[in-house]
């Protein structure tokens, strides 16, 4: 297991510099060793391109360098999540100190940080594609550090949605973009675990952030975003093509006679293109990608399950005579589940290699066996390893949580507590498996196709929270969650149509072509047995 978990950052050897010029040399031969010099590579029609086995580029960084970004990044992550979903729980605080109604509390602590996270989504994605990653996890660390100060310190409703919607929108740069640096340093093998560990994080703080009931977790973020703060300044940028320009750039300088051509499709060198790039892209690949627009209707529905059935836990286990302090602890469970996703990452992790191993060619549905399990098991539960829904087991995940609490049934409040460690598997699947699917699909530009996502799920879970808690009075907890896991039920069909017509799907999506012919040009690694 140790030699796993140390391949994820194994690098190449070094290159071996060209030899030097010759002044007998043409201008051709000289452009081609000044390159080579620079561990750089000319293709056949003439542009410059990362030699396989250059050190700069972050897929060849040292496992030092690889490890300082990632904890970092996902740190911020870590944060930055708890942080979102804290709202609701300080909500109930915000109530009797604003003098105003529960619902519109949850409006102004949480549907507008979502609000802010769908608009953020659009934005920093692509704009870190062209600008790089760096600059945005600094801005977002300050920034969200401030705002959350104002928000806890200021005692103004008006101030408190400001800055919620402000700390929303920087929120979209860790949500999403780390995704992005996790693609720009890691192959697709990699990826299985490096992806599986930021939604565990992720998903882990958004069980966690509920359990802090007053609005002090906005000084506690504050705090240690300052701290995180000073750790991103240390970062190193990861997106490949801004580093070859870079490097590019230096060449130019130092060999002004020579004209040195890249192939940077990320470049923006007016406000045309920028807003192209930054606000068209992402929309387009919303409506017009079947791949996009698939993952993100799923992910906004179950994203929205999990924000009404967490919205009842506090509701149905103070039923049993808890304190709403003890009933947090409900998401205990749900964090639990999420960890036990390592056990579908060893399988995967297995086929994969076995398929490499065998000479066969990885497609993106070798991925998603832990979708097939996750989805029966956020509604029917224990499921056959087989990954077709249509054999799962009738029993359930949130069908014993609809039925097994008060009041239909005074049973132990252990039994629903059980059911919740399935429906925190499958959210965390849920999470992998899609962004996962995405960053194979469409490689370097992956954050542009995660900003629909976000936007598709946070506005969907924005305009549902704040009407979850009058469904749940209004119908009573056990019909409610019932409808919750009707449309669960009704999602169970999804991983087959993914293993019948996913890659039929990809081969029509255009900018999924565009993304692999862009993707050949920065790549580094010869893996042959790997398609995107």
């Amino acid at each position: 297991m140790t030699r796993l978990f140390a391949n994820l950052f194994a690098v190449k050897p070094a290159h071996e510099m060209a030899p030097r010029s010759s002044s007998n040399l043409s201008s051709d031969e000289k452009l081609a060793h000044a390159i080579q010099r620079k561990c750089l590579v000319l293709n056949l029609d003439g542009y410059t391109q990362w030699h396989p086995q250059n050190p700069d580029h972050p897929r060849n960084w040292t496992s030092s360098r690889k490890a300082y970004n990632t904890a970092v990044i996902l740190l911020l992550e870590f944060i930055t999540s708890a942080a979102g979903t804290a709202g609701t729980s300080a909500a109930a605080e915000a109530q009797s100190d604003y003098n105003i109604g529960l619902g519109f509390s949850i409006f102004c602590l949480t549907s507008t940080y979502l609000i802010g996270q769908g608009i953020g989504g659009i934005f920093f994605p692509p704009y870190s594609e062209v600008f790089g990653r760096k600059i945005l996890y600094i801005l977002s660390t300050l920034g969200y550090c401030t705002f959350s100060i104002l928000t806890a310190a200021v005692p103004s409703l008006p101030v408190v949605i400001i800055t919620r919607l402000l700390t929303g929108i920087l929120s979209a740069i860790p949500t999403i973009v780390v995704a992005g640096s996790i693609e720009d340093m890691f192959n697709m093998k990699a990826r299985v675990w490096m992806i599986f560990t930021w939604a565990v994080i992720g998903n882990i703080a958004v069980c966690i952030g509920p359990i802090f009931s007053t609005r002090w977790v906005f000084y506690i973020t504050s705090i240690g975003l300052g701290i995180l703060f000073v750790f991103c300044l240390l970062l190193h940028e990861s997106r490949p093509s801004l580093l070859l320009e870079r490097k590019v750039a230096t060449l130019r300088k130092t060999r002004p006679d020579m004209v040195i051509k890249t192939l940077n499709p990320d470049s923006a060198p007016n406000a045309k293109t920028l807003l192209q790039v930054t606000l068209v892209r992402p929309l387009r690949l919303l409506f017009t990608e079947p791949i996009v627009m698939m993952v993100a209707f799923m992910g906004s529905v179950t994203c929205a399950l999990f924000y009404v059935s967490a919205e009842s836990l506090l509701l149905v286990f103070e039923a049993y005579g808890w304190s709403p302090q003890t009933a947090s602890l409900s998401f205990i469970p749900i964090a639990l589940g999420c960890l036990c996703g390592f056990f579908t990452r060893l399988y995967d992790h297995r086929k994969l290699a076995n398929r490499t191993k065998d000479g066969k060619t990885l497609e993106p549905e070798d991925k998603l066996f832990g979708f097939a399990i996750a989805a029966p098991s956020l509604a029917i539960g224990k499921t056959s390893p087989s990954p077709t829904p249509r054999k799962a087991n009738k029993r359930s995940g949130l069908w014993v949580f609809a039925w097994m609490t008060p009041p239909a049934t005074n049973v132990h409040w252990i039994v629903p507590m059980l059911s919740l460690v399935l429906v925190g598997y499958a959210l965390n699947e849920n999470v992998y498996t899609l962004t996962g699917y995405l960053a194979d699909s469409y490689t370097i530009y992956a954050a542009s196709g995660f900003a629909g996502l976000i936007l598709a799920r946070a506005s969907t879970s924005a305009v549902i929270l704040p009407f979850a808690r009058p469904m749940y009075v209004n119908l009573g907890y056990n019909r409610a969650t019932s409808i919750l896991a009707a449309i669960a039920t009704a999602f169970c069909v999804a991983p087959f149509v993914f293993f019948r017509y996913g890659k039929r799907i990809r081969e029509v999506s255009k900018f999924a072509k565009y993304s692999l012919t862009t993707y050949q040009y920065n790549q580094v690694e010869n893996d042959l047995n790997v398609t995107k």
